[in-house]
């Protein structure tokens, strides 16, 4: 063997070289990183930006019982604020085992691991190796890497991502790094964070989650596509076991604890974090176009849309809520913003209250009324619609209906966009093709065209129900239509329909603030009025009662007689009744008219429900208020709202007119909650139908709930051709249910024994001391002498 001797000048000469190389080497990762650290190579956030790295946080609304209700953020940033102090120890236990067990003692990169990861991972090839990213370098990746598009472009963000881990270690706590992170990841479905994923996956809280629940969406960090718990179960599982093992290896959980944890199965209880999903969707959807509607500009207004204009505008300067992003600003002079300024926005609604008006929707729309109504309709030529005589053309009226909807649809105006012809329009319309619709039992996949699918929307009845504390004014529950996803148009504060004999009351008021009394008597008989055309009117009765008998006022309205109605309109005009309709809270188109006496005017329910409070308020209106306080991210108060009020009658008055709609619910055409449905509670109501049928109401308070519901088809021609589409029928048992579940819910504070406050000499509204002298006024028409 032989041995070769380096000379001592060679020997010196390699040892400067690689001591030089080294050097060089060293130098230039120095100079690397001093170029990253400058911004020179790749991207080096701002000073300000590592200082508030997260300035993007979702609004919650949050009901009365401080319950979630949704949020509003941008489409992939639905991450709502939460404080470390809020976090369960069990869940930094789990990501400190699983992510970074050296967490505590380095300054942001782990050499250790760096060199394991290096060598097990990039040298030997092994899966299993581990990752050498400590928890703050996974927060500098998702805070400011954008994704990379190969394995190169990754390894280049490395280095960036070292010097930004040590630039946050400067700049934060241990506590804040791990608090940043948790809020930064996105578990999908739209939960960004641990507060949204916490209410997606389990719907509780993070300082609430169970150790097993906070390991299963630890787990979810390596990959939360593969961890998926809704989707892939099984793998969950096997990733929250390995969670809660390494817990146990790093002493945060005993082993016994962990065996029987692992033995369990992943239950969740999904629900979406979304203004749309969830419970009152239709409330969260108002809420969130009333705070950011900007201030109306006429130009903005189709020449249609004009009355919609003056609504929007009075609202602008009289509704602290409508607008409210836009007319207040900031400490920095910038506008607020729903979608990401972490608002909590604190409602009036109850959640338990909401979900009772849900169920008895569901209840009764989807289990009763609609299969009835499948049924009338069933094997009819021109289902679902029905056409008076006056129709002759019944097909071409279908048609037109259809067309019009086919021009407001989505896919129409998606086609025109992009430069579609009508005959292609046409045909694609008219093309059979696979879909999801929705049914009462649950959304069904089917085979059917755009315009057979619209026709099958229509053939669901509609609804809208609001619930109000007359006391206060807080709005408890709110349904704008049966199914969010489907049918968005709300029926609460955005649509308009006929109001029928809900109207009477306020006729009845008119008289009863001029002096008449319950007491007073009129003959049953056919009355006639005269139009400003010098047109007759002579209404049809809607009771067959009594007819060339005298009645009481109180009879009249007890029994919701049109010929009673009408008598009390002859002694007023219309104007006089539109002035007092306005001084309600009518805030739409009314047309001055004799017949609007028996409810032409088309009136919201929000707007209903407001107007029936003065009969429970000795004559004060209070204006449904839907949102108490709202909250800045850092808890402090921004803005405060208070009931709106304003006096419409005189105290005597309402109280008057609290006996008669006593008297409805008593032994009039409201009688079936006594009867049917067996309520002892006190309470006032009026039912309303218009003509066809094709608008049932009902209208219904306690001492201190005010609540309406309507029922129809989206169109006036879709209806029940028989006397089941009465208010009776189709709106009267959504109240009811929702009232019985109310009252059953003793912690809600509503109780059956509670009573109206009426003094003892207005219990008697015949007594003498109410009686009034009545002024003379002309007669409306010479046809009272002739037929009464």
């Amino acid at each position: 063997m032989f041995h070769y001797k380096i000379a001592p000048e060679i020997r010196k000469k390699i040892n400067i070289a690689i001591w030089s190389c080294f050097g060089l080497c060293l130098l230039g990762l120095i100079l690397i990183f001093a170029a990253i650290a400058n911004g020179s190579i790749g991207y080096m956030p701002p000073i300000e930006q590592l200082e508030n790295p997260i300035d993007r946080y979702a609004s919650q609304i949050i009901s009365e019982d401080e319950t979630m209700l949704g949020s509003y953020s941008n489409a992939k940033d639905n991450r709502i604020l939460v404080k470390y102090s809020d976090l369960s120890p069990q869940l930094v236990q789990a990501l400190i085992a699983t992510e970074d067990n050296r967490f505590a003692k380095h300054s942001g990169i782990d050499v250790k691991g760096l060199v394991r990861a290096i060598i097990k991972r990039g040298i030997l090839m092994q899966k299993s190796g581990g990752g050498g990213s400590t928890i703050t370098q996974q927060l500098a990746k998702q805070l400011f890497s954008p994704n990379a598009s190969n394995v190169t472009e990754r390894i280049l963000q490395k280095p960036i991502e070292w010097v930004i881990a040590i630039r946050l270690e400067k700049y934060y706590t241990k506590e804040e790094i791990i608090n940043m992170y948790l809020n930064k990841f996105d578990f999908l479905y739209n939960a960004v964070g641990i507060q949204s994923a916490s209410r997606t996956y389990f719907n509780t809280t993070p300082k609430n989650l169970k150790t097993e629940e906070a390991a299963t969406l630890i787990g979810m960090c390596k990959n939360p596509s593969l961890y998926n718990p809704v989707r892939y179960n099984e793998h969950a599982r096997n990733r929250r076991n390995t969670v809660l093992r390494q817990m146990v290896r790093y002493k945060y959980l005993d082993k016994a604890t962990c065996d029987s944890l692992c033995e369990l199965p992943i239950v969740t209880d999904f629900k979406r974090i979304d203004h749309k999903e969830g419970l009152a969707p239709y409330f969260k959807e108002y809420l969130r176009r009333t705070l950011t509607a900007q201030k109306p500009v006429r130009s903005d207004y189709p020449s249609w849309q004009q009355q919609k204009y003056t609504e929007d505008s009075i609202s602008w300067e009289t509704n602290p809520l409508y607008g409210w992003c836009n007319k207040n600003v900031k400490s920095n002079g910038s506008h607020y913003n729903i979608y990401t300024d972490g608002l909590k926005i604190h409602t009036t609604l109850n959640s338990r209250m909401q979900q009772y008006a849900e169920n008895a929707v569901s209840e009764h729309i989807g289990k009763e009324l609609q299969p009835r109504f499948f049924r009338e309709k069933k094997g009819r030529e021109y289902a679902p619609f029905t056409f008076p005589a006056s129709v002759s053309d019944k097909k071409k009226e279908i048609n037109r209906i259809l067309n019009r909807a086919v021009n407001q649809s989505h896919r129409y105006r998606k086609m025109k966009e992009d430069g579609a012809d009508e005959d292609e329009i046409a045909r694609v319309f008219k093309t059979k093709t696979e879909m999801t619709v929705f049914t009462w039992e649950g959304v069904k996949d089917t085979i059917m065209s755009p315009l057979d699918s619209i026709l099958y929307y229509k053939t669901f009845l509609r609804t809208g129900f609001m619930a109000m504390d007359s006391r206060t004014g807080h709005v408890k529950a709110y349904v704008g239509g049966i199914d969010f996803a489907n049918f968005q148009y709300d029926m609460v504060t955005t649509g308009r329909r006929q109001i029928g004999s809900t109207m009477k009351p306020f006729v009845y008021s008119l008289a009863m603030i001029d002096g008449f009394t319950p007491c007073d008597k009129m003959l049953h008989v056919q009355q006639y009025l005269m139009d400003e055309q010098k047109k007759l009117w002579a209404p049809q009765n809607s009771t067959n009662k009594r007819i060339g008998e005298e009645v009481t006022l109180q009879w009249g309205l007890q029994n919701s007689s049109n010929w009673v109605t009408a008598y009390i309109m002859k002694h007023f005009s219309p104007y006089a009744l539109e002035r007092l309709l306005r001084s309600y809270g009518m805030k739409g188109y009314i047309d001055p008219v004799v017949s609007m006496c028996l409810g032409t005017p088309s009136i919201s329910i929000a707007e209903m429900v407001s107007a029936y409070t003065v009969f429970t308020n000795k004559g004060i209106l209070i204006e449904p208020m839907y949102v108490t306080h709202i909250e800045d991210i850092y808890g402090n108060t921004v803005a405060a709202f208070t009931p709106q009020v304003n006096e419409v009658l005189p105290e005597e008055t309402a109280y008057k007119m609290l006996n008669m709609l006593q008297s409805v619910v008593d032994g009039g055409t409201a009688v079936r909650l006594r009867g049917t449905y067996r309520f002892k509670a006190p309470m006032g109501g009026k039912t309303g139908t218009t003509q066809e049928q094709a608008d049932g109401w009902f209208m219904g308070f306690t001492p201190s709930i005010v609540a309406g519901c309507w029922v129809g088809g989206e169109e006036p021609s879709i209806h029940f051709d028989t006397m089941e589409g009465q208010g009776a029928n189709v709106a009267l048992p959504v109240y009811a249910l929702f009232m019985k579940k109310v009252f059953a819910d003793k912690s809600l504070g509503y109780s059956e024994s509670e009573t109206f406050d009426i003094p003892e000499e207005e219990k008697d509204p015949c007594a003498p001391s109410h009686k009034k002298e009545k002024p003379e006024r002309p007669r409306q028409s010479g046809f009272d002498d002739l037929f009464n």
